[in-house]
């Protein structure tokens, strides 16, 4: 069951429509962000009714104290989250010594807008009181040309009657997390200074865990016309200013805030009040429209390289501008001390700590649409964490690296068990990303340096974590949860098992390509390379011969059986309706798990393989994690099941659109967002690079008159277009290139292009 909030528009989210009853959902859905910053849809000028309040800085965190009756050793000490920052977007609005207030006060011609091309939100409605009626507007972004600048713009127009209306900017900390302890604050007062820059500085308090406090200094400047009256005050952990007009009908009043935010991660606390100083002045010199101006333009061209067009389903088409929008409004590659959380800066569930999803899910659309320093800065971020995935291990008891499931230094910082000690599946998808991104961009560089050594210490892992079992002459692996997550602590889930032989296989091969120096720097002896290769060459797989299927796991088949036809729609998500103890039970699947192994190693299975096992899983699939549509739209166009593939990427297109889990007003699912670029690239055009030949084998959605795309390739822009009677891939930048459409082989260089026309 969708909910639908916003108007169907190619570039924008936007309504007339004020619904208080999900105002959360709107205020996750207008997140805005530029990878440094960001905050959820709140409104400036407050609101009294239900809300979420977020602004979030990238890695700012803390290592909340885990809070359990219980304990067990190598259970992690805290739980990593981030922490709900200093409110700096208050503009409160008073009129006539009344404090406006849309959860109470009438307004008419309501509007409120997020320009997904300018990367701007925008809101805008008429206030009225008796006789007085007054146009307020409001115009708010974060700069990605000035990292460190936020603008907000607050502007007042007396329709009729006369009015004094007050504009109280103002800078808020004393601000909480809805998932804290007993709502507990995490941050302390160290200075204020109320005057033309008003400033607030605050530290992270005291932690026993040896993690750094970070000291955030956040400043305003607040530029006026034809002033009539300013006043500044401060209080406990707040800063705020009284600019006061006297208006008649006809006459307008505008407020221009100017914000820099700057953090220990990068400016020593002494110097930031300084720096931040310098950044507004710096700003308000060029003037609100030309700092308006860069940011659009930097935005223009994110646009340019990585639009996807869909002609003919203006669903779609907002779908996937959506997606793009909110990934490049949370990560753009500049700081490889930065990763993707499951939120971005959207909402604070999860943590905002870094997942498995980044590698799995999100680096391969990266790899395609900005330069290939993105993806290596991703791949370098776990390589400085490579410390913590040894101290991860070493808290199991196991040698190696174990690299975790939730982090935000490479210490595992999550408070489930099932999470903590079983879903050790991530090492396989740290261990693909370094073949993904070597593959996809032909360079062994990271992979003959880092990667190898990232290689060895998850092989070192694996080879610990198996198990010979004498009796069926195979290795094992026990107590483990696979990306199915409706299942706990089942023995021998098919993916880990593939996945862990395939780590070690990759290892092995790779340190034969290395040179000589590295290998031996890395102490891998003869005798533990055989144990890899007797690991791989005995590894235990659940197969099913009667039905012809990879088992998930040793007792799967022994459910009950059903499909999600067989659920009850009052009933779903099942997450929300069903006991955990159900749900673990039942044979309902929560996202890919053999299939994201087929996903993963693609070209090792036939295509009988996958239609069986696609057959048999996706129908007991319940799609409620964010990850899971993408990957069967990926299959089910492969396997030539069309209208399937099509129906899976309208869900993780518009998975937070339309709200399809019910689960959005948490705050958007950031690192799902390349799911319906993936469904579109690697499904509907079939895009693939095997034995370094790119591919393509596209197929255009009956209800879509075209598509198009484009990628970089090995140091290449390509253009592709997909339309119901032709396909054409054209070479915009760089070498001629050798690939395949269809089965057909072909040189692509710049005078020529290659075309195909097809019924």
């Amino acid at each position: 069951m969708i909910k639908r909030l916003f108007d169907v528009d190619p570039w924008k989210v936007k309504s007339t429509k004020l619904d208080k009853a999900d105002k959360r959902l709107q205020e996750s859905l207008t997140s805005i962000g530029n990878g440094y910053m960001g905050m959820r849809g709140n409104f400036e000028e407050g609101y009294s009714g239900d809300f979420h309040l977020g602004t979030y800085l990238a890695g700012v965190w803390f290592p909340d104290k885990t809070r359990v009756g219980w304990w067990k050793n190598g259970y992690p000490e805290y739980f990593g989250k981030v922490i709900n920052a200093t409110n700096f977007i208050p503009v409160e609005l008073m009129v006539n010594d009344r404090k406006v207030d849309l959860a109470l006060d009438e307004v008419k011609e309501y509007e409120i807008e997020l320009d997904m091309k300018k990367g701007i939100l925008y809101r805008s409605y008429t206030w009225v009181e008796g006789e007085t009626e007054i146009r307020f507007t409001f115009k708010r972004f974060v700069s990605i040309a000035l990292k460190e600048l936020a603008v907000i713009e607050v502007t007042a127009e007396v329709i009729k009657g006369d009015a004094v209306i007050v504009f109280i900017p103002k800078m808020d900390g004393n601000v909480t997390n809805e998932d804290s302890n007993y709502e507990e604050n995490f941050w302390l007062e160290m200075k204020r200074v109320s005057g033309e820059k008003s400033s607030l500085t605050t530290k992270t308090i005291e932690n026993p865990f040896g993690v750094e406090q970070f000291t955030v200094t956040t400043m305003m400047q607040n530029v006026t016309e034809n002033i009539e009256n300013k006043e500044f005050s401060e209080g406990f952990m707040q800063v705020e200013e009284k600019i006061t007009y006297a208006l008649k009908a006809g006459e307008k009043a505008k407020v221009t805030k100017f914000v820099s935010v700057l953090t220990s991660r990068d400016v020593q606390p002494e110097n930031q009040e300084a720096m931040a100083a310098a950044i507004l002045d710096q700003a308000i010199e060029l003037g609100a429209e030309q700092v308006e101006a860069q940011h659009v333009a930097l935005w223009e061209e994110r646009w340019r390289k990585a639009d996807v067009v869909i002609e003919g389903d203006a669903e779609s088409q907002q779908g996937i501008r959506f997606n793009i929008f909110q990934l490049f409004s949370t990560y753009y590659g500049e700081d490889n001390r930065l990763n993707i959380g499951p939120k971005g800066f959207t909402g604070e569930k999860y943590g905002g700590a870094t997942y498995w999803d980044t590698e799995a899910f999100i680096l391969p659309m990266y790899l395609s649409i900005a330069d290939e320093s993105v993806s290596e800065q991703l791949l370098t971020y776990r390589h400085n964490q490579l410390p913590g995935a040894f101290h991860n291990a070493k808290q199991q008891g196991l040698q190696g690296a174990l690299y975790p499931m939730v982090t935000f230094n490479g210490i595992e910082s999550h408070n489930e068990w099932e999470i903590t000690f079983e879903e050790i599946h991530r090492n396989g998808t740290i261990a693909y990303a370094i073949y993904n991104y070597t593959n996809y961009t032909g360079d062994e560089a990271f992979l003959s340096t880092k990667g190898i050594e990232m290689l060895v210490a998850i092989s070192r892992f694996w080879a610990d974590r198996v198990h010979y079992s004498k009796r069926n002459g195979q290795y094992m692996i026990h107590g483990v949860t696979g990306p199915n997550e409706y299942e706990n602590n089942i023995n021998n889930n098919w993916y880990t098992n593939t996945m862990a032989a395939w780590t070690l296989r990759y290892t092995l091969e790779s340190l034969e390509k290395i040179s000589s120096i590295v290998a031996n720097e890395l102490y891998v002896t003869d005798e533990e390379k055989n144990k890899w290769r007797d690991i791989v060459e005995k590894m235990y797989y659940p197969h099913d011969e009667e039905l012809n299927v990879f088992v998930q796991h040793d007792t799967f088949l022994d459910k009950e059986i059903l499909t999600t036809d067989d659920l009850d729609p009052a009933e779903r998500p099942i997450n929300q309706n069903w006991s955990w103890d159900k749900i673990l039970r039942s044979c309902f699947i929560k996202q890919a798990d053999v299939l994201q192994g087929i996903y993963y190693l693609n070209d090792e299975f036939t295509l009988e393989e996958k239609e069986a096992n696609f057959n048999f899983y996706e129908p007991m699939t319940v799609h409620e994690s964010s990850l899971s549509a993408s990957i069967h739209a990926i299959l089910a166009a492969e396997l030539g099941k069309k209208e399937k593939a099509v129906e899976l990427y309208a869900r993780t297109a518009r998975l937070d659109l339309d709200n399809y889990n019910n689960d959005t007003e948490d705050g958007l699912h950031i690192t799902s967002m390349s799911g319906g670029w993936l469904a579109i690239v690697q499904g509907f055009a079939g895009m693939r690079t095997v034995n370094n030949r790119l591919s393509f084998n596209p197929f255009c959605p009956e209800n879509w008159d075209g598509y198009t795309f484009m990628i970089k390739y090995r140091e290449r822009l390509l253009h592709v277009c997909v339309t119901q009677v032709s396909v054409s891939v054209r070479l915009e930048e760089g070498e001629p290139i050798e690939l395949t459409l269809y089965d057909k082989e072909m040189v692509l260089t710049n005078e020529v292009h290659s075309s195909l026309s097809f019924s």
